[in-house]
């Protein structure tokens, strides 16, 4: 009659459970010579107790397999990261084509080629695109049309006020030379009148 399956769980008995770790790690260490010296295999292993007590077993020295394994363990890490950086970018290149491709494809429909593959549904949902691309080209054409109109509005009452401008200039420029002829007249006729009143005077004491 065979053994039964032993159940894999801690042993809860401090007792049993060193004497099946004594046992079991006598068995590993042997186990573990033999596999070098059959396939000569570079074998490292480390073992510690509940207790912190080391236990190893190295075929050539441990701190040669460790550092090979270091070694090992770096180039394959980056060996793996280049090969899922080659395989993601992979994935977007494959994405980015299938986009590419049905942009030109959609292009190639929205000016009315390669149609003979749509079926109805396929030809109102373009029409659908194409009505609703014209209403924007519309709403944009009248958007530059509004804001055209506004600066040739701005520009003209700009114009107009500067025309004021001139215009109140101009006055002005006329009313000062009106008011300095009159003053120049004024003065005029004052010098007139003292010249006649001297020359009376004068002749009076004659």
């Amino acid at each position: 009659m065979g053994r039964g399956k032993i159940e894999i769980k801690r042993i809860d008995d401090s007792t049993n459970r060193q004497v099946t770790f004594s046992k079991r790690r006598k068995g590993l260490l042997k186990k573990a010579n033999e596999l070098s010296i059959l396939c000569d295999a570079d074998v490292g292993l480390i073992i510690f107790s509940n207790t912190t007590k080391l236990y190893d077993f190295s075929s050539t020295s441990m701190k040669f397999v460790i550092d090979r394994y270091n070694k090992t363990k770096a180039e394959q890490n980056q060996s793996d990261n280049q090969v899922s950086e080659a395989k993601l970018w992979e994935r977007e290149t494959t994405v980015l084509r299938r986009q590419v491709h049905n942009l030109q494809e959609n292009h190639r429909q929205m000016i009315g080629e390669e149609l003979s593959g749509l079926n109805v549904t396929d030809l109102q949902n373009l029409e659908n695109q194409l009505e609703m691309s014209l209403q924007g080209v519309r709403m944009r054409k009248d958007q530059i049309l509004m804001d055209e109109i506004g600066e040739l509005n701005t520009k003209v009452d700009q114009v107009h006020q500067e025309n004021i401008n001139l215009h109140q200039k101009v006055d002005e420029k006329k009313n000062a030379d009106e008011t300095n002829r009159n003053a120049l007249l004024t003065n005029g006729v004052s010098q007139d009148n003292s010249t006649l009143n001297f020359n009376t005077s004068h002749k009076e004491l004659e």
